[in-house]
């Protein structure tokens, strides 16, 4: 019973973006209505319940913890059913009017069976309307999450501090994190870069840079997001064709600060 409740602790905290949203759902009415702001609201939160309330640091490293844990699960079931049973996508049956949940539908396969790997940058508004960007591992968050709520639209996809980057253009807060498909180089002149585990090629996320042979940049028009793009990264093979649902269109602007 003791263990059933501390596991239930640890995959509550996988459901918080950052550690904002984490002091978010700390917060009361009463928090509200006495102090009108709700960042200072939060603030209270953290700072008076010690002991009550986790620290950022303890809250990132239970929530990696956490995530962890789950990956190792997701793979450990993902061993076990792709004996028995062909993989059922996510995105199977689904009515998708979006073009980013779209051409997130034509990737899943590949993504899924390691024919191809994607880098998904984000730009929006997160549920405290702070705005937030960040580039995902599409497979890496494939094998630890559960796509369809994301695919039904009951939830948004969105970056968070265990990605491979993110950053809360409202609290400054920037993180970075490699991934079991991507290592991610910060320091290289021609900035941002995210380096394949796999065949050790470099994915350039600078919109200038044009598309190799082994990587495709696609700017999407979404109207679920400011602002979309998708990096495939093909491991030598072909990367994708681009379907019409995929038009790429004119840029605008950089990906993002990172």
């Amino acid at each position: 019973m003791e263990l059933n409740i501390v596991e239930h602790f640890y995959d509550s905290l996988a459901n918080f973006n950052d550690y904002e949203d984490y002091l978010e759902s700390k917060v009361t009415p009463t928090d509200l209505f006495y102090l009108k702001n709700r960042e200072l609201a939060r603030k209270l939160v953290e700072h008076s319940h010690k002991g009550m309330i986790l620290s950022r640091e303890e809250f990132e490293e239970r929530k990696a913890a956490a995530e962890a844990a789950e990956a190792a699960k997701t793979e450990q079931s993902s061993v076990f059913y792709s004996r028995s049973r062909p993989t059922t996508l996510a995105s199977a049956g689904k009515e998708l009017n979006d073009n980013f949940l779209k051409a997130l539908a034509e990737r899943e396969e590949a993504n899924r069976s390691g024919k191809m790997t994607s880098v998904i940058f984000i730009r929006d508004y997160n549920a405290l309307g702070q705005e937030v960007s960040g580039y995902i591992d599409y497979a890496h968050r494939l094998k630890t999450q559960d796509f369809e709520p994301y695919f039904c639209g009951k939830k948004r996809l969105m970056p968070g501090c265990s990605d491979l980057c993110y950053y809360n253009w409202k609290t400054q807060t920037s993180m970075s994190n490699s991934s079991p498909n991507f290592e991610v180089i910060y320091d290289d002149p021609n900035g941002l870069l995210f380096k394949s585990k796999r065949d050790k090629k470099m994915l350039n996320v600078d919109p200038w840079s044009g598309s190799s042979g082994d990587s495709r940049r696609l700017l999407l028009q979404s109207d679920l997001y400011v602002h979309v793009v998708l990096y495939d990264h093909s491991g030598g093979g072909a990367a994708v064709a681009a379907t019409t649902s995929n038009r790429e269109f004119p840029e605008e602007d950089v990906d993002g600060p990172m």
